[in-house]
C-alpha cells in the first residue's frame, strides 16, 4: 500500500461519469475551503475532462457534488483547462445569443441555449487565492454552463418545457436514461 491506496490501484482509471436523471445534477454545491480534498477532486476532474475532450465539466458528473469546475477558455479547437474552485458568475454582459450545448451526462443530445455573449467569473485557484476572469464568445458561454451546474441548474433548465422534453425523450430512445 502506497499514500493509503492499495498496491494494484490503477491510477491511469479515470471516474465514470453518472447520467441524467441523477438528482445530484440538481444539487448546489456549497462554497468550502481549497483543501487537499478540493485539490484531489480537482485532479480526477481534470483527468476526465482530457480523456473526454469535454470543453468543460463540473465536479458532480463524476459523481461529486463539490465546487468544482474545469473549463476550456481557448479556441475551442484546443483544450486549454483551468480548474476553478468555488466559481461564480459576478455580471453578464451582452445581448443573449442561442448556441448549442450539451452533456456528458446526457451524451448525444445537444440543444440551443441563450446565454450572455460576455461574462465576468470568480473563482479560487489550487492555491486559494481568489481571482477574476472577464470572458466572451464561447469562453464565456462555457464557463457560465459549468457554473450553473455547479450551483445544480442542469442545462435542460434554461430551455422551454417542450424543448426539455423533446430532449428527454430523445434521450430515452437512444436507451441511455
Amino acid at each position: 500500500m502506497q499514500d493509503g491506496r492499495p498496491e494494484d490501484a490503477d491510477l491511469t482509471k479515470t471516474d465514470p461519469f453518472i447520467f441524467y436523471p441523477d438528482l445530484r445534477l440538481h444539487e448546489a454545491a456549497s462554497v468550502r475551503p481549497v483543501d487537499a480534498d478540493l485539490l484531489d477532486i480537482g485532479r480526477r476532474l481534470l483527468a476526465a475532462a482530457e480523456e473526454a475532450r469535454a470543453y468543460g465539466l463540473a465536479a458532480v458528473h463524476i459523481g461529486i457534488v463539490a465546487p468544482v469546475a474545469v473549463v476550456s477558455l481557448g479556441d475551442p479547437s484546443t483544450r486549454d483547462y483551468h480548474l476553478l474552485y468555488n466559481p461564480r458568475v459576478l455580471s453578464t454582459d451582452g445581448p443573449d445569443e442561442p448556441g448549442p450545448e450539451g452533456s456528458v451526462s446526457m451524451p448525444g443530445i445537444e440543444v440551443d441555449v441563450l446565454r450572455a455573449h460576455s461574462a465576468v467569473i470568480a473563482f479560487e485557484d489550487a492555491a486559494g487565492q481568489g481571482q477574476e476572469l472577464a470572458l466572451s464568445g464561447f469562453a464565456a458561454r462555457v464557463a457560465q454552463h459549468e457554473i450553473d451546474q455547479v450551483n445544480g441548474l442542469f442545462f435542460l433548465a434554461k430551455i422551454s418545457r417542450l424543448k426539455r422534453e423533446a430532449a428527454i425523450r430523445r434521450f430515452a430512445k437512444l436507451g441511455r436514461r
